[in-house]
């Protein structure tokens, strides 16, 4: 698949605005199977790794209103320098080129 592809597909599904991300802060999140359908489906939040595992197949499964309902705008942000490394150069891009905070964030401390 050509990178202008790869690239087109994840810019597609993000949110109008990072404001859009109106999912939980704390309490556990279940999966639909349309984004996982094998393996791990249930995230508790108030762990890092977990959350930082499920914001990590949101982004690169979830179509839009996926992410509108299971990420968080905060969460994200702050969690943005960890995950920038985990999630693919086109993803990271995609997010980076159409929310400039989360390219500012890069370079802060996660909570």
């Amino acid at each position: 698949m050509p990178p202008q592809c790869c690239a087109t597909r994840y810019t597609r599904r993000l949110p109008a605005r990072l404001e859009d991300l109106a999912g939980p802060t704390t309490g556990t999140v279940d999966l639909p199977l349309h984004i996982v359908w094998s393996g791990r489906r249930s995230y508790e939040l108030t762990g890092l790794k977990p959350r930082i595992s499920l914001y990590r197949t949101v982004l690169a499964e979830g179509q839009r209103q996926d992410l509108e309902a299971f990420l968080n705008r905060d969460l994200l942000i702050s969690q943005w320098p960890i995950l920038r490394p985990l999630v693919s150069r086109f993803i990271r891009d995609a997010w980076e080129n159409a929310f400039p905070e989360l390219a500012a964030a890069r370079g802060t401390a996660a909570a």
